[in-house]
């Protein structure tokens, strides 16, 4: 079952002794909104191209026991794509779905807040957020774009 992380503890893996692609790994699936900023470390799969590449992901990743995906606000992309992988990962084992607590040995999360949360969070550090762009979060950019992504416009009691 995908599960909830919060910024605060994907920031202690990072920083932790564990090895990014290795240890966990942190998947992007922001579209034409992934400018201006990212997860230091993490892998960006537009969410458009992701159920295309999903069953190579998964042989990629099979031995990588924390995925964590996020997208702006991990409302709906990040969620979504989350749950794909999973289904895609638990099937590609020979798990059923009701073998899941006692035969997986890995866990999906999404990050609570997405990176919209995060960055707001860590972009003054450069350990936590790399190629972040004061310009691509400022106040009109945010406005203009949040128009214009049905991420943002989605009722969050859906």
């Amino acid at each position: 079952m995908v599960q909830v992380i919060t910024g605060e503890e994907l920031a202690k893996i990072i920083k932790s002794e564990k090895i990014p692609n290795k240890d966990y790994l942190v998947i992007d699936v922001r579209d034409e909104d992934w400018v201006g900023g990212n997860i230091k470390g993490s892998r960006n799969i537009p969410s458009a191209d992701f159920p295309a590449i999903v069953h190579e992901l998964v042989n990629e990743t099979n031995d990588i026991p924390v995925v964590i995906f996020h997208c702006a606000l991990s409302q709906l992309r990040g969620p979504k794509a989350a749950k794909i992988y999973e289904h895609t990962r638990l099937l590609a084992s020979g798990a059923s779905e009701e073998d899941t607590g006692n035969t997986v040995d890995y866990n999906v999360f999404v990050l609570q807040g997405g990176f919209v949360q995060f960055q707001d969070q860590f972009k003054d550090d450069p350990s936590l957020v790399e190629n972040w762009d004061s310009g691509t979060w400022a106040t009109e950019w945010m406005v203009e774009n949040v128009d214009d992504d049905p991420e943002y416009t989605e009722d969050q009691g859906a």
